[in-house]
């Protein structure tokens, strides 16, 4: 980026983008709490989603954005990450987002990607990071025989659900569990840890160190 962004908390409402990669149970919190007509609205704080960029176009959360009337992109990833990042830094900046949540986005970002928006990409994880990194943390929670599991929201960084963690929220795992079961209870944990991180991020409240050195 040809600028430095203004730190947190900014002077004027915060405007959001989400990536998701399915259904978009996160987005519609995130929808609720931020709703697009709020990044044109003056109040101290307001902040509104005003793009959704997925790498499946069957995605539900493209549906929930177009319903919403907030831009809904989607952007071929495959093996094409480079590209993908391209398009997606393109729409970023057109739409002039200050801040990315990456809710149930199941790819994984380049290290100079990820260094451009550096304090300002945040993801939610299914498991009390750093227990269960990576894919199927809930099935890895079962496996393990945890008694509680749970949802991080965390400052992405170039490793794979290592950024620094902005928020976490328990919930135990209950005799009879099963992976859609224990899904579902951390999912609904989700739905209030998201946007009440974000808020945190967007008063300045949380931040990560500054970064140590130049992209890999």
């Amino acid at each position: 980026m040809a600028d430095a962004p203004a730190p947190f908390p900014l002077d004027r409402p915060a405007r959001l983008a989400v990536f998701a990669s399915g259904r978009g149970s996160n987005l519609a919190a995130l929808l609720a709490a931020f709703p697009p007509a709020s990044a044109s609205q003056p109040a101290p704080g307001a902040a509104g989603v005003v793009l959704v960029v997925s790498d499946r176009r069957d995605a539900g959360a493209l549906a929930l954005a177009r319903d919403a009337g907030v831009r809904a992109v989607h952007i071929a990833f495959g093996r094409d990450r480079e590209g993908f990042e391209g398009a997606a830094q393109d729409e970023l900046e057109r739409h002039a987002v200050d801040l990315v949540a990456l809710a149930g986005f199941m790819r994984v970002l380049s290290p100079a990607f990820v260094a451009g928006w550096h304090g300002r990409l945040v993801n939610v994880h299914p498991s009390l990071l750093p227990a269960f990194p990576g894919l199927h943390a809930v099935r890895q929670a079962l496996a393990a025989g945890v008694a509680r599991s749970g949802c991080t929201v965390h400052f992405v960084d170039a490793g794979v659900d290592t950024g620094p963690v902005i928020a976490r929220r328990e919930v135990p795992v209950l005799p009879g569990d099963d992976e859609a079961t224990l899904q579902a209870r951390i999912q609904a944990a989700e739905h209030a840890t998201l946007p009440a991180a974000i808020r945190a991020v967007l008063r300045g409240e949380a931040a990560p160190p500054s970064p140590s050195g130049p992209p890999a």
